[in-house]
């Protein structure tokens, strides 16, 4: 059984829900979406490893190729249908609700705050409230406002204090009824998409820029995080990091170092900077890597539509692994691209019976939040790869729940309940 008050739902992030919006993001779509589709299919190939196969082209060659597929748009116009939405998550026995603050409405200008933006989050907040379920503000999810972009984005030094300044304002707007705050999603996974590889806005390719960007981004979440302490003592604040579990095929020197370098790189110089700031621990977690010295290990393990592994032991490693930090953890990203609903309840169902695994042996383990309720706008890859729990038809908009969806909700009611609070591992 997990602990009583264990959090059970799952996420969302604005700009891949909500559409009719503009910001960066939709700019360099309107800008980039031919030629996205012209390169789709050999980015998938460098991106996906050994998983993403000639099948999985053949299966979405269509949508992947098109053009339209890369405009965000309406999006799942979750913005005009977020109380349908979250009647949904209600009916499958969610209890937390993960979403991110569009920061581009709130601010559409610099230091010019939209009130009727902040009173839509405002709503938002309290139509889950009233369903009895609790809400997980993420505060930025990799969009930036137009003016931001232009001045430079988390490129820039003055970057932190732009952010707190955004922060603070939420914060003394929607505070009172807030008791989770998360200041940043996956601030590895933007620095380097966006400034190491090229793949996501402004695409530059700098090692550089890439650890100015991330550097800055590790000072907003510090500054930011002092300032929701300051101005809501009671709230718990964290930070939303992409973990890759890094293992050895072969037990070697040269291979062992490998790993500590990759480990290093990609978990722990964001985590030991930023930990010391946060109140809990947010982890998105889909897949592991495994290395035989230089070369990436072929694993025999069913994948996803986007060609990654689905290994649901590795949950329980990854939280293994984070215990060092001494803080409680909450699963804020966890899921796989599943457009036929083929692996995806087998996933949720093993890989929560390792996280009980985990928590049985001491670990403080608080949330499981799945990636997605919705299928989604995936970024630059648009909206073919299909992670919800929830079906969304992108033409007429219409929601579908997964059987997938069921089999979650059916083992949240097993084992949801236990009074015992767990030691810390």
């Amino acid at each position: 059984m997990f602990p009583k008050n264990f959090l059970w739902g799952a996420s969302t992030a604005a700009h891949q829900v909500e559409g009719g919006n503009t910001n960066d993001w939709t700019i360099w779509e309107q800008a980039n979406n031919q030629r996205l589709a012209g390169t789709a299919i050999d980015r998938l190939r460098r991106q996906s490893g050994y998983g993403f196969s000639d099948d999985h082209i053949n299966q979405f060659r269509e949508e992947i190729k098109n053009p339209t597929n890369y405009l965000s748009g309406v999006a799942c116009d979750h913005y005009h249908r977020f109380k349908e939405d979250i009647e949904l998550a209600k009916s499958l026995g969610h209890n937390a609700h993960r979403f991110s603050i569009e920061w581009s409405r709130v601010e559409p200008e610099p230091g010019v705050y939209d009130e009727s933006a902040i009173d839509h989050y405002r709503d938002v907040i309290k139509e889950l409230r009233s369903r009895g379920i609790e809400p997980i503000v993420t505060l930025w999810h990799w969009t930036l406002p137009v003016w931001f972009s232009k001045i430079g984005g988390f490129e820039s030094k003055d970057s932190p204090a732009i952010f707190s300044k955004y922060v603070e304002y939420v914060v003394r707007r929607l505070g009172k009824d807030v008791k989770y705050w998360i200041t940043l999603n996956e601030p590895n996974v933007y620095a380097g998409s966006a400034y190491f590889v090229g793949l996501f806005p402004p695409e530059k390719r700098s090692l550089y820029i890439f650890w100015k960007t991330l550097r800055n981004l590790i000072k907003s979440h510090r500054l930011s995080s002092g300032v929701i302490k300051h101005l809501s003592p009671d709230a718990q604040v964290g930070m939303a990091h992409h973990y890759i579990l890094f293992q050895a095929t072969r037990r070697d020197l040269i291979t062992s170092m490998l790993i500590r370098i990759a480990d290093f790189v990609w978990n722990s110089y964001v985590l030991n900077r930023t930990m010391g700031s946060c109140d809990f621990l947010g982890l998105n977690h889909y897949f592991c890597l495994r290395f035989n010295l230089w070369r990436q290990a072929k694993i025999a393990a069913p994948t996803s539509d986007l060609g990654w592994t689905l290994l649901p032991e590795t949950i329980y490693y990854s939280i293994k692994s984070l215990q060092k930090y001494h803080k409680p953890i909450i699963i804020t990203e966890h899921g796989c691209a599943d457009d036929r609903d083929k692996h995806r309840g087998t996933f949720i169902t093993e890989s929560l019976q390792w996280l009980e695994k985990a928590i049985n042996e001491g670990c403080d383990v608080r949330g499981y939040l799945h990636w997605s309720l919705l299928d989604n706008f995936e970024w630059d890859k648009g909206f073919w790869p299909r992670f919800g729990l929830i079906a969304v038809d992108h033409k007429s908009l219409r929601r579908t729940v997964r059987l997938s969806a069921y089999t979650y909700l059916k083992f949240i009611q097993q084992h949801d309940g236990y009074t015992k609070t767990p030691d810390r591992c």
